[in-house]
């Protein structure tokens, strides 16, 4: 166990919430690593453990810059949120008109939102992108809105979106660190990670007796070991962008490089560098018990650690007040971590024979 000290604060109000008795907190509230030295030949990029959220390596990562088709990871996880991946989409003038990268949909062609999403995915379909903005967000314009919410909700603070697809339009951009993040939130959605993760995929097809037959172009999936996602992207002003995403030993990285002549390559030795230095560390276990109280942990927390900072975290125990009516619900209060005076995740605590402790753990 790698606690170095555990403090005490009994609080006389009902201050708790819902996101601080969690498994992990914001990844805007992460601590940066600051980790031996790797580079690339990227403009801009940046490595972050996805379930965490801690962002690991950052090289000009808060640049706002033009990403092309990474521009679909934001298209994506807001027509899943907003959308019914059962719908049927219809395609529009517009969509079929759309320049770039193509699935070759026909006017009026129907597909339901899911496949369309693969499409948008795994062959970077511009057409796709716009059919999908136009049904899920009732125009083009009106999809954009929410993306440009979801950025300012996730915490995005070097994003702006002008379109769907990631044509090169002025005041369209992201940044390294920003694309990181989304990443990392939209991977933790089951649809999404089911569909980047294909390798192939076959939907129906309205115009030939034979199936749209889609290959992804993330080369990333069969050149790397646990590799399960995320997007390549490419314009004449843009270059090379690519969000790459692998898991090994239940460990889920994200990697991202903006103008990157050899992002492949890049890619391999960012996910290998982080999973060499940054390893998940059990922090504490579900159902350890409180030294000094009849207390006990009620869900693990897991972190990626560099071997220097193993025994540098530190736990400060927070107690609810025993009148509130979470106390009587069975809530203790949270064990909150730190590392170098900053928070990183909190777990609540329930009496050592609590039936919580018993519970499925989530």
């Amino acid at each position: 166990m790698i606690f170095k000290k555990l403090l005490h604060i009994r609080l006389t109000t009902f201050i708790v919430t819902v996101a601080l008795v969690s498994l992990y907190v914001s990844p805007a509230q992460h601590v940066q690593a600051s980790p031996a030295a790797i580079g690339t030949n990227a403009r801009a990029a940046a490595l972050i453990d996805v379930e965490s959220g801690r962002l690991l390596y950052s090289n000009n990562g808060d640049t706002p810059m033009r990403i092309a088709s990474l521009t679909k990871i934001m298209t994506a996880i807001v027509a899943i949120e907003h959308g019914n991946l059962s719908d049927t989409v219809k395609t529009s003038k517009r969509a079929v008109g759309k320049e770039g990268s193509s699935i070759y949909l026909q006017l009026d062609e129907q597909m339901n939102l899911k496949d369309m999403l693969f499409g948008l995915m795994l062959r970077s379909g511009n057409d796709a992108a716009t059919a999908i903005a136009e049904h899920v967000g009732g125009s083009e314009e009106g999809f954009v809105h929410l993306m440009n919410e979801k950025a300012i909700q996730i915490g995005l603070t070097n994003s702006h979106f002008m379109n769907p697809h990631g044509l090169d339009e002025d005041n369209h951009y992201s940044s390294a660190n920003d694309l990181a993040k989304l990443s990392a939130y939209a991977l933790k959605n089951e649809a999404f990670a089911e569909i980047v993760s294909t390798k192939e995929k076959r939907a129906p097809n309205p115009h030939d007796p034979w199936d749209y037959r889609w290959t992804n172009k993330n080369k990333m999936l069969n050149m790397y070991e646990g590799a399960d996602g995320v997007k390549t992207g490419y314009t004449k002003k843009s270059f090379r962008c690519l969000v790459s995403s692998a898991t090994r030993n239940g460990q889920k990285l994200a990697a991202v490089t903006i103008n990157d002549g050899d992002d492949w390559a890049d890619h391999r030795n960012m996910l290998d560098w982080g999973y060499k230095h940054f390893p998940l560390k059990t922090v504490v276990e579900r159902g350890n018990d409180i030294s000094g109280y009849p207390l006990a942990v009620g869900q693990s927390f897991n972190y990626p650690l560099e071997s220097e900072e193993v025994g540098g975290v530190e736990s400060k125990l927070v107690l609810i007040d025993s009148t509130s009516m979470q106390y009587a619900l069975g809530d203790r209060g949270y064990l909150q971590f730190y590392l170098n005076n900053k928070l990183i995740g909190s777990v609540p605590v329930y009496d050592s024979g609590s039936t919580r402790l018993s519970l499925p753990n989530k």
